[in-house]
């Protein structure tokens, strides 16, 4: 599954307050996007996280979503 527009849909959750483990959801689903080849601003995704949650917010929404991925392909 690939995600459009990830910088935007994270910078979005975040500015409107969505839980944090949502927004790791969307931020596995980005990491699969640049798998599958589409460019991502990491950057921008980041700086988006870190603004709302911390250093910690964004070391909690990647470890979360690293296990969602890792559960998808074991599955």
């Amino acid at each position: 599954m690939q995600l459009m527009c990830c910088e935007m849909v994270i910078a979005n959750e975040s500015e409107q307050g969505v839980p944090l483990k949502d927004v790791a959801l969307t931020y596995a689903m980005a990491i699969q996007s640049q798998a599958a080849g589409r460019q991502t601003d990491w950057v921008a995704i980041n700086a988006a996280i870190v603004a709302k949650w911390g250093a910690r917010g964004l070391s909690d929404v990647k470890d979360i979503a690293w296990k969602i991925i890792s559960m998808k392909v074991l599955n």
